[in-house]
C-alpha cells in the first residue's frame, strides 16, 4: 500500500486522488470537523446584492422577504403575510418579528424600506417591477405601491437581488460595504474572488445552523473540483462535468447527486444575422441536432433532450404535447437549399458568395457546455455550417449582445432566476430581442403583445393559455434553440448528512446539514 505523506495542500490533493482512482491508497482526508468546505465554478467580486448575491443567499448569509419551495411555489421568509390590494396597485408585507442583523439591530420596517430603496438604484430584477415607492406602516408592515398591477412582484421579493441588509451595510452611494444580513450564518472572511468564509449566527431568528463554519471556494476547473471531493478536500462540489462522473460514482466515500432544474442549455442566435434571419435557417439548424444522442452520450443523461425552451416542472410555460425535435438532415439541407444556400467545394454552404461560417461564445462556468459546443459544431457540419467555438466569460454573452457582435452563443439559461417565469419571458422575447441572455433581432407582434399583458393577468387559466400560446411560437420560429434540460450533478462527500437540493439554486442548505460521527 501507497502512503501519501504530502502536506502541501495542492500536491495531496492531485496526489491522493491519483491513488484512488489506482486504488493503491489510503489517503486521509484534511478535512476539520467544524468546517463544512463548498466549491462551484463562479466567482464573486463584492458583497453587493447586485451583483454578486447569489452566492449569499446559497450561503445562507443574506435572505428576503419570500422564499420558494422546491415547486417554486413562495412561501414566508422575512414576511410573515403578504397581500394584494383588492385594485392591485399595492401589496402589504407583514414583517417577521424578533429578527436580528448581523450587526445586532433589530429588522423593522424601515430598515427593511431601506433595503429595497438600496436594490432599486442598482441593477437588478427589481427593476423590473413598475414599483412608484415603498412606505413603513408602523415597525411591522411594508407596502410596496405600483404604476400598475405587476403579476410577479412577490417573485420579484424572492430574488437575490432584493435581500434585507443591515442599514449599516450601505454606504451613502448605495454601495455594501459589509454585508449585515439575517441568516443563520454571518460572513467572517472574505477573499475575492475564489473564497467566502462564513461562521453561524447564534441569534438567528430560526433554527440555528449545526455545522458551525462553513467555506466556498471557486474552482474554474471541473475536473481540479471533482478531484478535490475525491481527494477529501472539499465536502460537497457543485456543477461536475459528464467526464468526471464515472470516476465520482466509482468512489465508495463520494456520492453522487442528480437533480433536473428549471435551466435549459440552449443555442442564443442573432436573427439579425443574415445567414439567420429567415426562420426557415433557424429551424434547419435546430433540425440538424442529435439531441438524444448528446444527451445519453455527451452529456450522459439519457432523456433530457429538450423540445422547447422551458421545462416541465415550470408547467404553465410547458405544453406537454409537442412532439420531440427529431434530427433530420434531410429535411435541414432541403430548407437550406430553398433558402439559396449550396454546398461549396469543402463542403461548406455558399450564397451569393459567402460561406456559411458563424462565430459561437460559451463559458466554462457550467463545463458541460463546452463538450456540447464541439458536438453541435460537428452536426453543424453535418449540413454545411462551419461554426468556430470560443470558450470565455459568462459576462462575454451579454456585452456582445449589447456591441451587436454575438452570432451565436451556448447558454445554459435559468428559467426561475425569478420564481414566476414570466419575468424571464419578458426580458428576453419582450421588446424585440432586447434580452441579453433571449432572442436577439427577432420579432413578434403577438409575443410582445402577450407578454405586455400577462403582467396584469389575474386569472390563472387565461395566464396559463397566454403562456402556452408563446412557448409554442417559440419552437415554430427558433429565435433560440432548445438542446437539452439541464441536471446538476453534484458530489457530496460520504461523511455530510442532511443533503437537500434546492432545484432553484437559492440556498445550499448548508444550516441542515451536519457530519457523522467518525
Amino acid at each position: 500500500m501507497l502512503t501519501i505523506a504530502y502536506n502541501r495542500p495542492g500536491i495531496r490533493f492531485y496526489l491522493c486522488a491519483l491513488a484512488l482512482v489506482l486504488g493503491i491508497s489510503a489517503c486521509t482526508p484534511n478535512q476539520d470537523p467544524d468546517i463544512l468546505a463548498l466549491g462551484g465554478p463562479f466567482e464573486f467580486t463584492s458583497q453587493d446584492p447586485a451583483r454578486d448575491g447569489f452566492v449569499y443567499t446559497r450561503m445562507q448569509v443574506a435572505e428576503s422577504l419570500l422564499e420558494v419551495d422546491d415547486e417554486g411555489q413562495l412561501l414566508p421568509g422575512l414576511a410573515t403575510d403578504w397581500r394584494m390590494a383588492d385594485d392591485a396597485l399595492s401589496w402589504t408585507f407583514t414583517l417577521r418579528e424578533g429578527v436580528r442583523f448581523h450587526d445586532g439591530s433589530l429588522m423593522d420596517a424601515d430598515a427593511v424600506v431601506n433595503a429595497l430603496e438600496m436594490a432599486l438604484q442598482k441593477p437588478g430584477a427589481i427593476n423590473a417591477a413598475p414599483i412608484r415607492g415603498f412606505r413603513a406602516e408602523g415597525p411591522q408592515r411594508v407596502t410596496v405601491v405600483l404604476e400598475e398591477p405587476y403579476r410577479p412582484l412577490g417573485a420579484i421579493m424572492a430574488h437575490f437581488t432584493s435581500v434585507i441588509l443591515s442599514p449599516a451595510s450601505y454606504t451613502q452611494e448605495a454601495a455594501v460595504t459589509w454585508m449585515y444580513g439575517t441568516g443563520p450564518y454571518q460572513v467572517s472572511g472574505f477573499d475575492p474572488p475564489h473564497k467566502i468564509e462564513v461562521s453561524r449566527f447564534d441569534d438567528y431568528w430560526g433554527e440555528n445552523a449545526i455545522i458551525p463554519n462553513a467555506v466556498y471556494l471557486t474552482g474554474h476547473r471541473a475536473e481540479s473540483r471533482a478531484l478535490q471531493v475525491m481527494a477529501g478536500q472539499t465536502d460537497i462540489i457543485y456543477t461536475l462535468d459528464p467526464a468526471s462522473l464515472d470516476l465520482l460514482q466509482r468512489q465508495d466515500h463520494v456520492h453522487v447527486h442528480s437533480d433536473t432544474i428549471p435551466r435549459t442549455v440552449q443555442i442564443k442566435l442573432n436573427s439579425g444575422h443574415s445567414f439567420m434571419a429567415e426562420s426557415d435557417a433557424r429551424v434547419a439548424m435546430s433540425l440538424a441536432l442529435d439531441r438524444r444522442g448528446i444527451a445519453g452520450r455527451v452529456i450522459r443523461v439519457p432523456g433530457s433532450e429538450a423540445n422547447q425552451l422551458v421545462p416541465p416542472s415550470l408547467a404553465d410555460w410547458h405544453v406537454d404535447d409537442l412532439p420531440p425535435l427529431e434530427q433530420d438532415l434531410n429535411e435541414a439541407r432541403r430548407l437550406l437549399t430553398g433558402l439559396g444556400w449550396l454546398p461549396g467545394p469543402d463542403g461548406i454552404l455558399r450564397r451569393a458568395g459567402e460561406r456559411f461560417q458563424l462565430n459561437m461564445v460559451t463559458y466554462a462556468d457550467r463545463p458541460e457546455l463546452i463538450v456540447l459546443a464541439t458536438a453541435i459544431q460537428a452536426q453543424w457540419r453535418a449540413i454545411g455550417i462551419e461554426l468556430n467555438v470560443t470558450v470565455g466569460n459568462s459576462s462575454d454573452i451579454p456585452r456582445r449582445h449589447i456591441e451587436g457582435t454575438l452570432e451565436t452563443a451556448l447558454v445554459a439559461r435559468n428559467y426561475a432566476n425569478i420564481a414566476d417565469p414570466l419575468g424571464v419571458m419578458i426580458a428576453d422575447y419582450g421588446d424585440g430581442g432586447s434580452g441579453e441572455w433571449g432572442a436577439m433581432g427577432w420579432q413578434n407582434r403577438e409575443v410582445a403583445q402577450l407578454l405586455q399583458q400577462m403582467p396584469a393577468e389575474t386569472d390563472e387559466g387565461r395566464y396559463r393559455e397566454q403562456a402556452q400560446r408563446i412557448a409554442r411560437i417559440l419552437v415554430e420560429e427558433m429565435p433560440v434553440i432548445p438542446v437539452t434540460f439541464y441536471t446538476q450533478q453534484t458530489a457530496i462527500a460520504e461523511r455530510v448528512q442532511g443533503f437537500r437540493f434546492d432545484p432553484y439554486e437559492r440556498n445550499y442548505r448548508i444550516s441542515e446539514m451536519s457530519f457523522r460521527q467518525p
